[in-house]
């Protein structure tokens, strides 16, 4: 399902068990397999999501690792994975730290991986924030932010359909190197993510799509704003396909505690509240359910892919 600037409002979620940081990790996650995962992507290619998304680091430090975790899946592996067993969903890295890699290994990875599915990815990127995972791989972490808008300028131009893509900049320049297979859908789109105001500059003078970080309801208004007015600043005259991360959604009553953020109730009441995001300017939403099981998960994802997503737009 293609996501659009001018059509209804889209709804995809990151995949659970591929990341596992304490903050919001369901308890039943730890024990999970790579068939719970599977499932859980062929409910979301079945029921109408418009993409599945997984996260990227490499390796996580102690002094880090009661909050974060360390279960993070390689994105390039995962989202591969699930290329093989889904048809129609997209699939998108959020976000990838490209940063920590030279601009032609993930092009090649990435260019690969868009082949193999048929021309069903996005590239989500960011600037990242740990700093011993820089400096273990050789990166810059004190420069990471003009380390990622020279990444980026690089992906463009190696994530095209030029077999010789042609790049020259500070940190990197090539040129005469073939890389084959190029992307299918002809040119991947580029997600920049974050809400810092570096971050925002940076989805709108060099992204296809924002992916903003945390921001609550009362903030993405004015974000939104500045992301266009920065847009139109720079000339840029493409649309940007604008997204939102929800509140935890449970569709129907528990009958269990899931935290006060979480949305809940009928399927009518939840649109209504979704609805607001379309209002502020949104195109996406990225939505995560509260679950005790993964038939949980999987069970409510059909629930508002039946009962709330044909509300979304009235």
């Amino acid at each position: 399902m293609p996501i659009t600037t001018t059509g209804p409002l889209s709804y995809g979620m990151q995949l659970p068990i591929q990341s596992q940081s304490a903050i919001f990790a369901e308890g039943w996650e730890a024990a999970a397999t790579p068939a719970d995962l599977a499932e859980i992507a062929r409910t979301a290619d079945r029921t109408g999501f418009a993409y599945l998304a997984s996260c990227d680091h490499v390796a996580i430090p102690r002094r880090l690792a009661d909050a974060m975790g360390t279960v993070w899946y390689d994105p390039v592996a995962t989202l591969a994975f699930l290329a093989g067993i889904t048809e129609r969903v997209l699939l998108m890295s959020h976000v990838a730290v490209v940063g920590l890699r030279h601009p032609l290994v993930t092009a090649k990875q990435y260019a690969t991986l868009d082949h193999l599915c048929g021309g069903r990815l996005i590239l989500g990127v960011g600037a990242g924030h740990v700093p011993e995972e820089f400096r273990v791989l050789g990166a810059d972490f004190e420069g990471r932010g003009g380390l990622l808008d020279e990444t980026v300028d690089a992906l463009r131009a190696a994530l095209g359909p030029e077999e010789y893509p042609e790049f020259a900049g500070e940190r990197y320049a090539f040129s005469g190197l073939g890389q084959l297979p190029r992307p299918a859908q002809g040119r991947v789109p580029v997600w920049v993510g974050g809400s810092s105001p570096a971050a925002v500059r940076r989805a709108a003078v060099r992204g296809d799509g924002w992916l903003p970080q945390g921001d609550p309801r009362d903030r993405l208004p004015a974000q939104i704003a500045r992301l266009k007015e920065l847009r139109e600043a720079a000339g840029i005259d493409e649309p940007i396909v604008v997204g939102a991360i929800t509140e935890p959604l449970y569709v129907g009553d528990p009958g269990w505690s899931v935290g006060r953020r979480t949305l809940t109730g009928s399927p009518q009441a939840l649109a209504e509240s979704l609805r607001a995001y379309a209002a502020m300017g949104v195109h996406q939403i990225q939505v995560r359910f509260r679950s005790r099981s993964r038939d949980e998960l999987t069970d409510q994802m059909a629930a508002f892919a039946a009962e709330v997503a044909p509300h979304l737009d009235r």
